[in-house]
């Protein structure tokens, strides 16, 4: 193996137990925002070029299993397992609303218009609250037929994604009669599902396989059997010509969406990886482990049609040598920094 193809990623510490789930804001003016939840019960806020620490969202008694921003990267939200789903201000760290459930909360997602807060969990509802009239009643969909492990929002708001912990499928539902009206069969629970910024595909992986599904025609277009037990992966989102997965051999996987071959395999995490997640710019992308720690890795080597991709966007790759000035550069930014 040639040298320079060992990807150096950006460690980011401060979580003391597991990372479960990462999620990145989209681009804003501010730059872009990468929030982790752990079962340490701090969400944490980093800068998602960076990975500098940014703060720590404190009041969670349990386990925090899911986590998100809205769009603009003001709000955050996070799912626990101390029976609440917390509504938090970005930019201070306050919280806003805490929404109490009768059991553990595993998923969490904001509407892309920022209105509505979607959770789901072990009491199999998903439950949708305004975040205009946060103490209003939440309204529930119909029951889901297992515990929840996974949401999101499609469709400009008027889909919901659900998966489930103990079957099979992804299960989507009108938001407007609150029924589901399509199943996207898979053999194992979907452990993670990701909807592309585009609108154009849905990425799960189930254990064995990650698949790639027509998110407006719900038609199966990619399937590809893994290596090894994958738990998350996610799809690259400008180009849409690569996919990363993550699992139980510790290594994050880089593959070609097009072929299914493995392009390159990066090595590190000390634990299981729980989560992967593109960066809304596709140029690199975040793992989460049972080690506790945040990788942050450069989508590299590059190839020429990537570099000219890249060009044409105008954000060329970042190379080794920048990745490792990142690292010998890397703070905890000072008070007053914090907002930016």
């Amino acid at each position: 193996m040639e040298k320079k193809k060992v990807a150096v990623p950006l460690v980011c510490h401060g979580h003391s137990r597991p990372v479960v789930d990462l999620f990145y804001s989209p681009v804003t003016p501010d730059g872009y925002f990468l929030i982790s939840a752990s079962k340490d019960t701090n969400p944490m806020l980093r800068n998602g070029e960076t990975g500098d620490w940014i703060g720590t969202f404190q009041g969670h008694k349990g386990a925090v299993w899911s986590c998100c921003l809205d769009k603009n990267a003001l709000r955050a939200a996070s799912a626990s397992a101390d029976f609440s789903a917390k509504v938090w201000d970005a930019l201070t760290g306050d919280e806003l609303h805490s929404f109490e459930h009768k059991h553990i909360v595993r998923a969490c997602a904001f509407s892309e218009d920022t209105h509505l807060l979607l959770t789901g969990g072990m009491e199999k509802t998903l439950r949708v609250y305004d975040m205009n009239r946060p103490d209003a009643a939440p309204r529930e969909l119909d029951k889901s037929p297992g515990s929840v492990r996974t949401v999101a929002w499609l469709h400009s708001d008027q889909t919901i994604l659900s998966s489930c912990t103990d079957m099979g499928g992804v299960r989507l539902w009108d938001v407007r009669s609150g029924k589901i009206v399509q199943t996207l069969e898979t053999k194992a629970s979907v452990t993670s599902a990701e909807v592309s910024p585009d609108g154009r595909f849905i990425t799960t992986a189930d254990g064995s396989s990650v698949k790639f599904w027509d998110a407006n025609h719900f038609g199966l277009v990619k399937s590809y059997d893994m290596p090894c037990t994958v738990e998350s992966a996610s799809l690259e989102p400008k180009t849409g010509s690569k996919f990363v997965a993550g699992g139980e051999d510790l290594w994050v996987h880089v593959f070609d969406f097009f072929t299914g071959e493995e392009i390159a395999c990066n090595k590190g995490h000390h634990g299981p990886v729980h989560c992967v997640r593109f960066a809304p710019g596709g140029e690199s992308y975040a793992s989460g482990s049972e080690d506790g720690t945040i990788r942050i890795w450069q989508l590299s080597p590059a190839s020429a049609d990537d570099n000219e991709a890249a060009n044409a966007n105008g954000k060329p790759n970042a190379g080794v040598n920048e990745v490792t000035l990142k690292i010998e550069g890397f703070h905890i930014p000072k008070e007053g920094q914090t907002e930016g």
